[in-house]
């Protein structure tokens, strides 16, 4: 069984965290002998997203136990975190636990700011892209890709693409029928209307 982490936290763009979610919940609901999805933060309970959505962590980061993919959303709240020697510690100490480190959004900006992407491709939100060169200049920097799978880390750019990357990560895990199963289901078929 694959076991997904999805870190909350104040100040967490809300599609950052729920369209991953979504995809993964779909999995997990569709083969439960497949995949368990998980949502915690740094303590238990109600966390305030940025755009004032209240989300609820299950469990706190002490209390979440062995995972096989980490997900660190992105969002104002990550701002902070690239100067919290704790938290970027915490994220360094999972990277050597977790085989699977993915991030949507400016989560990779914590990652670079960790260590975690030094001489690696990744992406982020295409208004940080200048700001992850900045953080590590070893960083190949991938400017025009919905997600960059490097691996055992997986960054995705902005906000909707963690839901095609979390699809791909269905897809990589499980295969591309299952990938489709869990996309049908969500009825999950952009075609934007502008």
């Amino acid at each position: 069984m694959t076991r997904i982490g999805i870190l909350l936290f104040d100040q967490v763009e809300e599609l950052d965290a729920v369209g991953p979610w979504e995809v993964f919940g779909v999995w997990a609901k569709l083969c439960p002998d497949e995949a368990e999805v998980v949502a915690f933060a740094p303590r238990a309970g109600a966390v305030r997203a940025s755009k004032g959505l209240t989300l609820h962590a299950e469990m706190s980061a002490a209390d979440v136990g062995h995972l096989d993919v980490f997900l660190h959303p992105g969002g104002a709240g990550t701002r902070p975190q690239l100067k919290d020697p704790d938290h970027l510690a915490w994220v360094r100490d999972l990277r050597g636990r977790v085989p699977l480190m993915t991030s949507v959004c400016t989560g990779s900006l914590v990652f670079a700011a960790a260590g975690l992407l030094a001489g690696r491709p990744a992406t982020t939100h295409w208004g940080a892209l200048d700001l992850l060169a900045e953080l590590d200049p070893t960083i190949e920097v991938r400017r025009a890709e919905r997600f960059v799978d490097d691996g055992d880390v997986v960054t995705s750019s902005g906000v909707s693409a963690g839901i095609d990357m979390a699809l791909h990560l269905v897809a990589r895990l499980a295969g591309a029928g299952r990938a489709r199963d869990v996309r049908r289901h969500m009825q999950y078929d952009p075609e934007p209307p502008v």
